[in-house]
């Protein structure tokens, strides 16, 4: 062989041995590979019908989105492209609800979602609003056992009665029973594919976050224990695996936020969710996890973030009240039954897109409900004049929660109702987006405000709550509206005041020392509470009044179950309707600008900008 040819046969081999030692990952690749889709929401909160206009990204016109029929019709037609579809929720599908679904204890919701195609829920925060026993009764079926007339409408929907139940899983793995030991709904679903002819197997691990007993009312988790997300996870993974399952989905109710400006690119993760609890969840992981579904911040972003082992995961979150669905492509080694790659787009739910057809059953549903709710919701109530929203300054005054504040105050102020001296409200209770002047498509008129939009507002149903806390409470009370403060959770809390109450706040001190300055107003008479960070007259005693959420330690506000002197109120709406009523002609609108507010009721001292 001359030297050319010799080293063209060098050449070749060593050609050769590079592509050898490439194989294994080339040969991955090129295996038979099936494709299994998944569609993804989160935070669905009973929005059967649109919220109205959204946009996916700085770049893209503002589209009406939304609606349990148009979500329907986009899962239909992925259904109808690919057979191995598998629809999914990361929990708060329910709770905190409009109240054409939340009057009817969700029944609406879970009736549409059954005939959208929903196959795993996992629990979120918000299904334990009215206790495990009703999240039970909606997954099993039957009506309500003391509001009959307003369970099992089928009759008048279209709907069976009594009301079916969910026809999908609630998936509950970090949520055990006290008394057993035992998950309160099952931890994973299986779903089985035929994939090139042959039966593989997926998991779909369900949770919610860890600290819901803090952030929901105590009575609703009480008997039951909230485990740690990850940890669950990976103690599931070696059962999976026994099963013969190659494929792990997680569902879990906790996630982050993007760090860019709004609008944002719902297909971005713009800071890679830096601290955020998702992102050290996803980092404690099992390396066997395929793909992370994820809700509770009511964001949307699409991620990559590192397993345990180092491998990067895809991480994906939806926004909120059905506006994006997340569309996900597994591919499938059909021999091994792996996960070879994953593609994930978030879409909005664009009610003009004429390729998309409604599903009709679930319009005529909602309809039906609507029509049986419409009398109650357009009632006026009373009167605004001018936007009354639920957004927050940088210390965190909010205007809707403060008249919600002095709702309460004046529902419970007279002797035989409590003889509140103020009134404190969570901002988590205030729902958006407020009271806005703007007349709706109902026709009520600009400036008043109906029922409904009260409801949507307040749609928790907390009694009021009257107790004594002594000056010393009441500044800890405050204390505790600051991260890792006093028992606080991660995430500030600053509670709204009722007229009366004033305080100054500064975060760059520490806790303990964060509430510089507090005075209480009463019949004129200005009492200091807390002057240059000390508490004046600890022991000195006031009547307060809370919701039930938060009397019962919710938010993590451990302080006030030790209030003493308990009398129980009015239920919140009903508060709020009876202060409204008193703005109705002849009386002057609400003005929430009113010098008689006694505005800003809450200072900041450092050089925050934004309500934490």
């Amino acid at each position: 062989m001359n030297r050319s040819l010799l080293l063209c046969a060098l050449g070749a081999l060593t050609l050769s041995l590079h592509a050898a030692q490439a194989a294994p990952s080339t040969a991955t690749k090129a295996k038979p590979t099936g494709v299994v889709k998944i569609l993804a929401l989160n935070d669905f909160h009973g929005q059967l019908e649109s919220p109205g206009t959204f946009r996916a990204d700085a770049a893209s016109p503002l589209v009406p989105a939304g609606g349990a029929d148009y979500a329907a019709g986009y899962i239909a037609a992925a259904r109808a492209a690919n057979p191995n579809t598998v629809v999914v929720s990361a929990g708060d599908l329910i709770g905190a609800s409009p109240m054409v679904s939340a009057l009817f204890h969700d029944e609406p919701t879970i009736e549409a979602m059954n005939r959208a195609g929903l196959d795993f829920n996992a629990v979120g925060n918000h299904e334990f609003d009215d206790g495990k026993d009703e999240l039970q009764r909606l997954q099993r079926g039957g009506c309500h056992p003391t509001d009959t007339a307003n369970s099992c409408r089928g009759a008048e929907v279209g709907t069976p009665v009594p009301f079916e139940g969910a026809k999908f899983r609630f998936l509950a793995a970090n949520v055990v029973q006290k008394k057993n030991g035992k998950t309160l709904f099952a931890p994973y679903g299986l779903k089985a594919f035929d994939i090139g002819g042959k039966k593989l197997k997926m998991a779909f691990i369900g949770m919610t976050l860890k600290d819901t007993p803090q952030i929901v009312t105590p009575s609703g988790v009480k008997g039951l224990v909230f485990r740690d997300e990850a940890e669950t996870v990976n103690a599931l993974v070696p059962q999976l695996r026994a099963q013969g399952v190659e494929s792990i989905v997680v569902l879990i109710h906790q996630g982050g936020t993007q760090t860019s400006p709004s609008p944002q690119d719902i297909n971005a993760c713009a800071g890679g969710l830096a601290g955020s609890p998702i992102k050290d969840i996803v980092a404690r992981l099992d390396g066997a996890v395929d793909l992370v579904v994820t809700g509770h911040s009511h964001a949307a972003y699409n991620c990559e973030l590192p397993l345990a082992s180092g491998r990067l995961v895809r991480v994906t979150s939806a926004n909120a009240q059905g506006r994006v669905l997340t569309d996900i492509d597994l591919a499938v080694d059909t021999a091994t039954g792996d996960v070879t790659g994953v593609t994930a787009l978030n879409k909005v739910v664009d009610r003009s897109n004429a390729a998309v057809t409604p599903n009709v059953e679930i319009a005529a549903i909602v309809a039906g409900y609507k029509t049986l709710v419409t009398p109650i919701a357009n009632r006026v109530i009373g009167r605004i004049m001018r936007d009354v929203p639920n957004t927050k300054d940088a210390a965190c005054n909010m205007p809707a929660g403060e008249l919600v504040a002095d709702a309460q105050l004046a529902a419970t102020a007279a002797p035989e109702f409590g003889g509140a001296q103020l009134a404190l409200m969570n901002p988590g209770g205030v729902r958006s987006p407020g009271f806005l002047y703007a007349g709706s498509p109902a026709g009520e008129g600009d400036g008043a405000v109906t029922y409904g939009e009260a409801f949507t507002v307040q749609p928790f149903g907390n009694s009021l709550v009257t107790m004594t806390l002594s000056t010393q409470q009441l500044r800890d009370t405050l204390e505790q509206q600051f991260p890792n403060c006093f028992g606080q959770t991660s995430f500030a809390r600053v509670l709204l005041p009722s007229a009366g109450l004033r305080y100054h706040w500064d975060d760059a001190q520490a806790c303990g020392a964060k509430v510089r300055e507090a005075s209480l107003t009463v019949a004129g008479v200005t009492h200091p509470l807390v002057v240059a960070g000390a508490v004046v007259d600890g022991q000195r005693t006031w009547r307060v009044t809370v919701n039930s959420f938060l009397a019962d330690g919710g938010d993590a506000f451990s302080v006030l179950k030790g209030g003493t002197d308990r009398l129980g109120g009015a239920q919140d709406l009903d508060a709020l309707e009876r202060y409204l009523a008193g703005f109705l002609p002849p009386a002057p609108a609400y003005d929430p600008l009113a010098p008689g507010l006694a505005k800003p009721r809450i200072t900041r001292g450092d050089a925050g900008t934004v309500c934490p």
